[in-house]
C-alpha cells in the first residue's frame, strides 16, 4: 500500500437518522431492482430479436444496458446496506477496487453514448451509406473501443491514487471511495495528483461532449428539413437519448472537472448518475420506443410458453 497504515476507511455517506435513513435505504434499494430488472428486459428483449440485434443502434442499446447493470452494482447495494445496518467501513482493497470499476464502467458508458451519437448521425445523414459504414464488425470494433477507454482511464485513476500513502485521518466525506476525496487523506503533497485527475476526466469528458455536441447540431439542422414520418421518428429516438446523455453527463462534468470537494451537492450528483441514471435509462427507452416495446412484448409471450410445456411434460 505504498507506506500508508490504514487498512480501512470509514465512510460519512449521508447524515441523516431514523426514519430518513429507513426511506433512502428503500429508494435505493427500489432503485438497485429497477436496475437490474429493466436492463436485464432490455438486454433479454433485443438478444430475442435477430431483427434488433443485428441493428448498431440496439446492440448499442443492449450494450449500454450492460454497462447500466454493471455500474449500478459497483456503490448502491452497499449504500443501500449502510443506511440499514448504519455500517460505513470499507476495506483498503474494496476501496481501491470500487474506485477502479466506477472509472472503468463510467467511462466506457461515456464512450459508448458518444458511439450511439455517432451512429445516429451516420444513420441520420448519410443514410444511403449506413450499412457500409456500421456494418456488423466495424460496430463491434468501435464497440470495444468503448471499452478499452473505460479501462484506460480507470487505470490512470486507480494508478494514481495507490501510489499515494494513507496514514490517517481514514472518514471519507461521501457514501462511495472515489479520486477527489481520498486525495484529500494523502499524508503527502497531491496537487499533481488532482491535476492529473482533472486532466485525465478532461481528456475522456469533453472530446466526447464536443463530439456529441457537433454530432446533434447536425442531425437537427438536417431533421429541419424533414416534417413527415421519417422525420418525427428519427427525432423520438435523438430526444430518448439526449435524455439520457444529459442525465448522465451533467452530474459527471460538475464531479470530476474541478478539484476536490466535499459538497453535500457532490454527493447528491453522485447518486444521480451512480444510481438514479441506470435506473432510469431502461424506462426512457422502453417508453419511448416502440420496437423495444414491442421486442419486449414477443419476449414475454416466449416466456409464458415454458410453464405450459412443462406442465404438459409433467402430466
Amino acid at each position: 500500500m505504498n507506506g500508508s497504515t490504514i487498512s480501512e476507511f470509514i465512510l460519512l455517506g449521508f447524515s441523516c437518522s431514523g426514519l430518513s435513513h429507513l426511506f433512502l435505504s428503500t429508494l435505493v434499494l427500489v432503485c438497485c431492482i429497477t436496475i437490474l430488472l429493466g436492463n436485464f428486459l432490455i438486454m433479454a428483449a433485443v438478444r430475442s430479436e435477430p431483427r434488433l440485434l443485428h441493428c448498431p443502434m440496439y446492440f448499442f442499446l443492449a450494450n449500454l444496458s450492460l454497462l447500466d447493470m454493471s455500474l449500478g452494482s459497483v456503490a448502491a447495494p452497499k449504500l443501500a446496506a449502510d443506511l440499514l445496518n448504519c455500517g460505513h467501513t470499507i476495506s483498503y482493497g474494496g476501496c481501491m477496487a470500487q474506485l477502479f470499476f466506477l472509472h472503468f464502467f463510467g467511462g466506457a458508458e461515456m464512450l459508448l453514448l458518444t458511439l450511439m451519437a455517432y451512429d445516429r448521425y451516420v444513420a441520420i445523414c448519410h443514410p444511403l451509406r449506413y450499412t457500409a459504414i456500421m456494418d456488423r464488425q466495424h460496430s463491434f470494433r468501435l464497440l470495444l473501443l468503448c471499452w478499452a477507454g473505460g479501462l484506460l482511464h480507470s487505470t490512470i485513476q486507480m494508478v494514481a491514487v495507490a501510489q499515494l500513502p494513507f496514514c490517517g485521518p481514514n472518514v471519507l466525506d461521501n457514501f462511495y471511495c472515489d479520486v477527489p476525496q481520498m486525495i484529500t487523506l494523502a499524508c503527502t503533497e497531491t496537487s499533481a495528483v488532482e491535476v492529473l485527475m482533472v486532466v485525465n476526466s478532461s481528456l475522456l469528458t469533453l472530446p466526447c461532449f464536443l463530439a456529441l455536441l457537433v454530432s446533434y447540431a447536425t442531425i437537427l439542422v438536417t431533421l429541419c428539413g424533414r416534417f413527415g414520418k421519417t422525420g418525427r421518428k428519427a427525432l423520438s429516438t435523438c430526444s430518448s437519448h439526449l435524455m439520457v446523455v444529459s442525465l448522465f453527463y451533467v452530474p459527471c462534468v460538475f464531479v470530476y472537472l474541478k478539484p476536490s470537494s466535499s459538497s453535500r451537492v457532490d454527493k447528491i450528483a453522485s447518486v444521480f448518475y451512480m444510481v438514479a441514471t441506470p435506473a432510469l435509462n431502461p424506462l426512457i427507452y422502453a417508453l419511448r420506443n416502440k420496437e423495444i416495446k414491442g421486442a419486449m412484448g414477443k419476449w414475454k409471450s416466449k416466456q409464458k410458453l415454458f410453464p405450459v410445456a412443462a406442465n404438459g411434460v409433467h402430466v
